[in-house]
């Protein structure tokens, strides 16, 4: 009892970490690409080969297959995020960089095995969520006067940029059904934090009309939070001793609105998560190498106000709204896991996904460029005893863009493109101990 409540405490003191971490441009969407350092150091690809107690959140069937442990990480995650743009237009012409590029992101987890068939545990974790923070831009020619709120910045209204925060709690269960087939099940607490600044331009078009259905809760209110559920299932099938498969699905989280938003967000502040799904496999080639194979599709179509178009002609916050136009994403995982002696093992992947930005979105996507699609890991694992382990991960996701045509609030602008670029590196370092 007393090394469970140990292992807890560790956990909550992680979960505090989490709470307080300032989000970041995640690598898929807005989606992490590993959890824990050993899944970040694999490209995520563990969904058949779990190994620590962050398996609740990749496939919570993984629990019944390790040992009573804690889990905690932390990783240094440096996104580097700009538009250029072409042009005369609404939007500044140049290249202009979002600051910020430095970002914390905890992970923490426990897992108690129950008996040789069952095990529990519970995982804090984050997506990597969205950040962008541009400093006011050079006098723009059309800034500062009607209906444009400011002489500067990225839209006429000073300071730019969105932050959006989301961290989760999950408590899971596992059972194996025989020596071939292990069920788990994680219902899943979501918090969300979002603010953005700088929008001012959006509430109304050249001739007075409103864009939103509320200027007030349109942008610059500071912090605002959500909060809501869903459930993870997930299975492990062994098909031999050393080939395995996996598969887990996440269903939507329905989520509160972000009421100081509600004239941002389609249908009043409506954001909720979207659901997702994973499948792979892992196959033993040797008893110290380990191959993995996955695949994850990501449903940002679940969430009008990710998936609409930018240019629905309706007002922002309201049902059936314009949002940021991303289509959903599928991304393929390849990872491999070399045992170099008793206390060292080394890891590699890769990851390749669909860019969900696009073109004809571009001038809002300039809050939120998630355009990354190629993501390479390398990592290593040191036992430091029988029941400590240190891991390492390193991730680089190479330059990737978009560009597309400037819509402004009054409508395309033909003479004006906006080309959305970022590339990302990220490190991290975690501990892991058998109790």
């Amino acid at each position: 009892m007393s090394k469970i409540l140990r292992a807890m405490a560790l956990t909550g003191v992680a979960s505090g970490a989490l709470l307080t971490a300032v989000p970041a441009s995640a690598t898929v969407g807005y989606f992490l690409n590993g959890v824990s350092i050993r899944d970040k150091g694999m490209a995520g690809a563990t969904v058949a080969d779990p190994d620590d107690s962050l398996t609740i959140a990749v496939n919570p069937a993984g629990l019944a297959e390790i040992d009573s442990q804690v889990d905690i990480g932390a990783s240094l995650f440096m996104p580097r995020r700009q538009f250029t743009g072409t042009g005369p237009g609404f939007t500044p012409s140049g290249t202009v960089k979002s600051s910020a590029n430095y970002f914390l992101l905890p992970n923490a987890g426990y897992s108690h095995r129950i008996n040789e068939d069952s095990a529990w545990g519970i995982a804090l974790f984050g997506n990597g969520g969205l950040n962008t923070d541009y400093d006011p831009a050079p006098a723009n020619p059309v800034c500062g006067t009607a209906p444009f709120p400011a002489p500067n910045g990225v839209f006429c209204g000073g300071r730019t940029g969105v932050n959006l925060i989301q961290a989760f709690v999950s408590v899971g269960y596992a059972r194996k059904f025989g020596d071939h087939v292990t069920i788990g099940v994680a219902p899943v607490l979501g918090l969300q934090i979002f603010k953005a600044r700088g929008l001012a331009a959006f509430a109304f078009d050249p001739f007075g009309n409103p864009l939103t259905v509320d200027p007030s809760a349109l942008t610059d209110n500071g912090n605002s939070t959500s909060a809501g559920v869903g459930i993870r299932i997930g299975a492990l099938f062994k098909l031999s001793p050393q080939f395995r498969i996996g598969a887990s699905y996440q269903s939507e989280m329905y989520m509160s609105k972000f009421k100081k938003y509600a004239g941002l967000f389609e249908d009043h502040g409506k954001f909720n998560i979207p659901s997702n799904f994973s499948v792979g496999a892992s196959f033993d080639a040797t008893p110290g190498l380990t191959f993995d194979l996955g695949f994850r599709h990501i449903n940002y179509s679940d969430i009008p106000a990710v998936s609409n178009s930018s240019t629905i002609p309706q007002q922002f916050g309201s049902k059936g709204g314009p949002g940021f136009g991303w289509r959903n994403v599928n991304e393929f995982k390849l990872g491999a896991e070399g045992k170099i002696n008793d206390r060292l093992k080394l890891r590699a992947g890769a990851a390749f996904n669909n860019n969900p930005v696009r073109p004809s979105d571009v001038t809002i996507n300039i809050l939120a460029p998630g355009v990354s699609k190629q993501h390479f890991t390398v990592g290593a694992e040191y036992a430091s005893s029988a029941k400590d382990r240190l891991s390492f991960s390193f991730l680089y996701s190479p330059n990737a863009s978009t560009t597309g045509t400037e819509v402004t609030p009054g409508g395309p602008n033909p003479f004006h493109t906006i080309k959305l670029q970022m590339h990302q590196f990220e490190v991290g370092i975690g501990w892991s101990h058998k109790l």
